[in-house]
């Protein structure tokens, strides 16, 4: 069997087609369907069919995806273990770090991996959420460090971690004027807020509709670094977890505004680990719940 055409067969399974499958893959769904009929030629059996204008697996196709599943989970948990230190030996890390996460963050969760006695070394890969899902379903990442957990509704195969939870600061430049107490402060005042696919926008919505405030909002940012930039800059009042507000203070010199308990941001660790076994991934969690979201 050519394990490169179970290979096609199985991210095209998992991603719900040959042309979501070739977008993660970088090949072309004409590419992917040709492979895919070369391994139903060799197992004698159609493992798709088509249903209007999608692909569903047959009844052997389910049967194929679940030894698939077994034989790359293998192939991973191989990887993983000769990834790991020996005489001599480097501990490699794969990690994906969603754009959306603020990058004092991710620095402070990474961290204790390099902190190891082991020699280690470390692969970070920026990005789109979901684009590193994918490279996670692929077993290119080891981890994925996320401001939201894995939901149901994704065709992944793998594991949400929860590290800890901070509440909300409300931050802003020291020239730019805000009258009155908080949260009224907020009324009419220039705001950069997270983009529409940030989990914490919907909770700031609905948190500003409840205490009767209409900031006006200048600016919408996916990437946390530059909405910090444009903040330190004076352009309007941000969001930063407040576990890190006191870093920020210090190095941006900001001020804090105001604080809010109803604003949590979450974040997560998501590996196709159930148990978690890598050393680097173990120090990671263990950090994050122990020393910077303990409160």
């Amino acid at each position: 069997m050519n394990f490169k055409h179970l290979h096609y067969f199985w991210v095209a399974a998992r991603a719900g087609g040959v042309v979501k499958a070739g977008e993660q893959l970088h090949t072309t769904p004409q590419t992917l369907s040709a492979q895919i009929k070369l391994l139903e030629d060799r197992l004698g059996r159609r493992l798709f069919r088509k249903s209007g204008r999608k692909l569903e697996l047959t009844e052997d196709g389910r049967v194929a995806l679940g030894y698939a599943d077994e034989i790359f989970a293998l192939g991973n948990a191989l990887e993983s273990a000769l990834r790991q230190p020996g005489e001599g030996g480097v501990l490699e890390l794969r990690v994906g770090v969603a754009d959306s996460v603020p990058k004092s963050v991710a620095y402070r969760l990474l961290e204790p991996a390099l902190a190891l006695p082991e020699r280690t070394r470390m692969v970070c890969q920026e990005g789109k959420y979901a684009e590193l899902l994918a490279q996670l379903a692929l077993h290119r990442l080891d981890l994925v460090i996320a401001d939201e957990p894995l939901s149901r509704r994704v065709s992944v195969k793998a594991f949400n971690h929860a590290l800890g939870a901070s509440p909300t600061s409300f931050v802003a430049a020291p020239g730019l004027v805000l009258d009155g107490a908080f949260p009224r402060c907020l009324d009419g005042v220039a705001m950069l807020v997270p983009g529409a696919a940030s989990p914490l926008r919907p909770q700031l919505e609905a948190w500003l509709t409840r205490h009767g405030v209409a900031p006006r909002i200048v600016g919408e940012f996916d990437d946390g670094a530059l909405t910090r930039a444009f903040g330190r800059a004076g352009r309007g009042v941000f969001l930063w977890p407040t576990a890190l507000e006191a870093e920020l203070v210090a190095q941006d010199g900001v001020r804090v505004v105001g604080r809010s308990d109803e604003l949590l941001q979450e974040f997560f660790a998501i590996s196709v680990e159930r148990r978690l076994t890598h050393p680097c991934v173990v120090a990671i969690t263990q950090a994050a719940r122990r020393d910077l979201f303990s409160a």
